[in-house]
């Protein structure tokens, strides 16, 4: 193949180059510098005559002497069952003292969003063991479900338990989780892997780390490396995939560096025009296909600048998945882990997961009447405060008193509390007991039958057992 020398300029990560032959979209790119070190690269943008190669290496030390040479191949993802428990890098080179892992194939990291057609509709439910999301943010097989987060929130944390307690309950499945962090410190890096470790969580899973160090050239293939892992163990190994992106924020700040490097026009907040559609290419390789015994599902993650929803990262991501998990900075004040938001939060393919046979007969009703009477309690606050709570009549009273347990009981878990549904929902029943029947308008009367005990009836119990 034809080589070089014809840099013209360098702009941050990018190099342009003068060419004379057709050079495809995202080809490798092997650069050799005067030194005889090696640099990789991808191709950016072709035009008639000029090519921009993005740096994977950074680009220092690159000069007019430096040799050009397009390979013709795309970047791909070599994978095999071996990368189970194996920690990679953001492009894919093992990173955990590892051996190199022995590919059964090499896959495209470009991928395919699933054609509509193809696309089965999600209807299992994966338990998480976190009562706020199992019980009112329900996720599904196939779903992609964010976490809105802030700086300073525990996000992290979160994810880790996720990643650590999450099941498809009464089903012996192949169940794997793909971890993708972008951006972050050493420390961050260290916390993850000792905690993967510690719970024995990395033995089903594989892990992959760009450190905030690392190239941003590098953050953008990331998610994609992630994501042929996670198709390639769902449609040929018949795994159900949980791929947990961690943080969508850094990603999305490397595309608007890119793009300032390539000086383009830009859009809302600096961020390329096309960020929308570049975000779409990896939220929309989530989902289950029709004969395929596997199914990928997503849970980005991303910390919304200055705590603004509609900030374009988490505005645009909002419209692409099927709703959010909302972390509030009020919880966490108050110490309340994990500190989620259930007014706010909402997950769109709830109804498909749940009722009889995949989780209990009673769980949006349940649902429903918990966020009602929260909602409720929630807005009394803001009324105690001008007329304080001597003011406020005894059922007002009650459902202040609701917002605080619910918060407290509910909302409140620790770490390594991994709650079945059906503790959840009984946990659920438990607090509706301190309000009486007859307020509980969105629950039915055979379900109030069944499940309903209000707290003196509870108290009886009790000391009759006593």
């Amino acid at each position: 193949m034809k080589e070089y020398r014809t840099i013209t300029r360098v702009a941050g990560p990018l190099v342009f180059v003068e060419k004379t032959d057709p050079i495809g979209y995202g080809d490798l790119v092997r650069i050799s510098l005067p030194d005889g070190s090696i640099k990789n690269g991808q191709v950016l943008d072709t035009s008639d005559d000029l090519v921009v190669v993005q740096i994977f290496e950074g680009t220092s030390g690159i000069d007019k002497d430096t040799r050009v040479k397009f390979l013709g191949a795309t970047l791909k993802l070599s994978v095999s069952k071996d990368m189970l428990g194996r920690v990679l890098s953001g492009s894919g080179k093992p990173i955990d003292g590892g051996p190199e892992i022995i590919p059964e194939k090499r896959l495209d990291i470009m991928g395919a969003a699933i054609n509509p057609f193809a696309r089965s509709s999600p209807h299992d439910f994966i338990q998480t063991g976190v009562s706020t999301i199992d019980a009112m943010n329900t996720l599904v097989r196939g779903q992609k479900l964010p976490i809105f987060s802030g700086s300073g929130l525990p996000h992290n944390e979160i994810a880790l338990q996720i990643a650590r307690q999450a099941k498809v309950v009464g089903k012996k499945e192949n169940f794997v989780v793909i971890f993708a962090a972008m951006g972050i410190t050493n420390e961050e890096a260290q916390y993850f892997i000792s905690d993967f470790q510690r719970t024995g969580a990395l033995e089903r899973s594989v892990v992959f780390l760009n450190l905030a160090n690392d190239p941003a050239v590098e953050r953008l293939v990331t998610p994609k490396m992630a994501l042929t892992a996670a198709e390639y163990f769902a449609f040929e190994h018949d795994a159900h995939v949980l791929v947990i992106l961690t943080d969508m924020t850094n990603y999305c700040e490397s595309l608007r560096e890119i793009g300032a490097a390539r000086e383009e026009i830009p859009g809302r907040r600096g961020y390329p025009g096309y960020m929308y559609t570049d975000l779409a290419t990896i939220y929309e390789r989530a989902g289950v296909i029709k004969g395929k015994k596997g199914s990928v599902t997503q849970l980005p993650i991303l910390t919304m600048i200055g705590d603004d929803i509609t900030h374009p990262i988490p505005d645009l991501t909002g419209y692409i998945t099927e709703g959010q998990i909302v972390l509030s900075r009020e919880l966490h004040r108050k110490g309340v882990y994990p500190p989620i938001d259930v007014l706010p939060s909402l997950s769109r393919l709830m109804n498909l997961g749940i009722g009889p046979e995949k989780t209990r007969d009673d769980h949006k009703q349940v649902s429903d009447q918990m966020y009602a009477a929260y909602a409720e309690g929630r807005d009394l606050r803001g009324l105690v405060a001008i007329v304080g709570e001597e003011a406020l009549s005894p059922r007002d009273k009650r459902t202040l008193r609701f917002a605080a347990s619910f918060e407290d009981k509910f909302v409140r878990q620790g770490k390594d509390d991994d709650r079945a549904i059906q503790g959840t929902l009984d946990l659920g029943w438990n607090l509706l007991g301190a309000i009486p029947e007859n307020e509980l308008t969105r629950l039915s009367p055979e379900l109030k039958k069944k499940y309903y005990k209000s707290s003196e009836e509870k108290k009886e119990e009790a000391e009759l057992k006593a």
